[in-house]
C-alpha cells in the first residue's frame, strides 16, 4: 500500500513538472511572438512614415517647379534675386501638422561646369577643351591654388571625361590609375555629381575642399552660364575665369559693384561697365554671360515624427519647359 501511494506521488510530481515545462516553454513562444508582433508594427510604422516622408518631398518638388516655372515666365529675359528667392529657405507644415518641409532654391547655374573641359554631342565624341581647361585652371588660382597643381587638375580632368585614351600633356589616362590600389579606370564620360572629382588624380583633398562651393556638374558641356543679375559679390571669381588672364578679380569685383539696382536689361550694358570697357570678348565669352537662369538647385528636408529625409534636385527651367533632370536623397557631398 504504502508502495503504490509512493508509485503514486511521483506520477503526479512528474505531471506537474511536465505542465511546468509546458507553461515555461509556452510563455516563451508567446514572448517571441508579441516581440515579433511588435517589431513588425513598429517597422510597418516606420514605413509608412518613411514613404509618407518621400511623398512630401515629391509634392514640395513639384511645388518648386511649378514657381520657379512661374518665376522664370514672369522674368522674361531677365532674372534677378528680387524678392529674395535666391538662396532662402522657405519652411512650412506639412499637410497633416505632424512635421516640416524645409526648401531652399539657389541659382543652379552660378558655378564652374566642370564638364565644360570637354565638349562633344555624345559620350563616344567628348574631346578635351582648351577654353574650359584654360576657365577651371583660372578659377583654382584666384582662388589660392598654385598654377602647376591648377593646371595639373584641370588636364587630369579633362582626360578623364573624355572619349579618347591619350593622355593630354599634364593628364593622365587608364594607366595613371591602374597603378593604384584598388585600382580603377578613367570615367570616359560626363560627371553626373560633384563627389566624382575626388576620384580624378591631380585632385587633392585639399583642392576639392578649396573648389567644391564653387564648381557644379551640369549634365550639358555648355561653358558655364553665369547669371550676372543673380551673382552675389562673394561670387566675383566666377566672373574672372571667363576671361583667363584678362579679367582680373578686382575688376571683376568693381563690375559687380557698378550693377544696376534692378540688375542689367542689356549684356551690352554689362560689358560697357567701366572695369572692362576695354576688354574685347571672344563670342563664346560673350555667350557666357546670361541675364536670365537655366538652372536652378533645390533642397528639401522634411521632418515628420523624428523621421528626416532630404533629397537635392537639379531644376532645368525655362519658358517652355520645367523639369527635374537630377534627383539624389541626400546632400550633396
Amino acid at each position: 500500500m504504502k508502495r503504490a501511494l509512493k508509485h503514486r506521488g511521483r506520477e503526479r510530481g512528474m505531471a506537474l513538472l511536465t505542465v511546468l515545462m509546458l507553461v515555461a516553454v509556452m510563455g516563451a513562444l508567446t514572448a517571441t511572438a508579441l516581440e515579433t508582433i511588435n517589431r513588425s508594427v513598429r517597422m510597418a510604422g516606420n514605413s509608412r512614415v518613411a514613404a509618407q516622408a518621400r511623398y512630401y518631398v515629391l509634392g514640395a518638388e513639384v511645388m518648386a517647379l511649378e514657381r520657379i516655372a512661374t518665376l522664370v515666365g514672369r522674368a522674361g529675359d531677365t532674372l534677378t534675386s528680387a524678392g529674395g528667392w535666391n538662396g532662402r529657405e522657405f519652411v512650412f507644415p506639412t499637410p497633416d501638422n505632424a512635421g516640416t518641409i524645409r526648401a531652399r532654391v539657389s541659382d543652379g547655374g552660378n558655378c564652374f561646369n566642370l564638364n565644360s573641359v570637354t565638349d562633344g554631342g555624345s559620350p563616344t565624341t567628348l574631346r578635351a577643351r582648351p577654353r574650359g581647361i584654360a576657365q577651371f585652371t583660372a578659377l583654382m588660382t584666384t582662388l589660392g591654388i598654385s598654377d602647376a597643381e591648377a593646371r595639373r587638375a584641370a588636364f587630369t580632368l579633362a582626360d578623364w571625361i573624355d572619349a579618347d585614351s591619350l593622355p593630354l600633356p599634364l593628364g593622365g589616362e587608364d594607366e595613371a590609375y591602374t597603378r593604384l590600389s584598388p585600382a580603377y579606370r578613367t570615367g570616359n564620360t560626363l560627371l553626373a555629381e560633384v563627389s566624382e572629382l575626388r576620384a580624378v588624380a591631380g585632385i587633392t583633398p585639399e583642392i576639392y575642399d578649396v573648389v567644391r562651393p564653387w564648381v557644379c556638374a551640369l549634365p550639358t558641356t555648355e561653358l558655364s552660364p553665369i547669371n550676372v543679375n543673380t551673382l552675389e559679390a562673394a561670387q566675383a571669381p566666377l566672373l574672372t575665369m571667363i576671361m583667363p588672364g584678362r579679367l582680373t578679380p578686382e575688376a571683376a569685383r568693381q563690375v559687380m559693384a557698378s550693377r544696376p539696382a534692378g540688375g542689367w536689361t542689356n549684356a551690352l550694358d554689362f560689358w560697357e561697365a567701366p572695369a572692362i570697357a576695354a576688354l574685347t570678348p571672344s563670342s563664346e565669352e560673350l555667350d557666357q554671360v546670361k541675364l536670365t537662369s537655366r538652372w536652378f538647385a533645390l533642397e528639401i528636408d522634411v521632418d515628420v515624427s523624428g523621421y528626416t529625409l532630404t533629397e537635392t534636385a537639379l531644376l532645368d527651367v525655362s519658358r517652355d519647359r520645367a523639369r527635374v533632370v537630377e534627383r539624389r536623397w541626400t546632400v550633396e557631398e
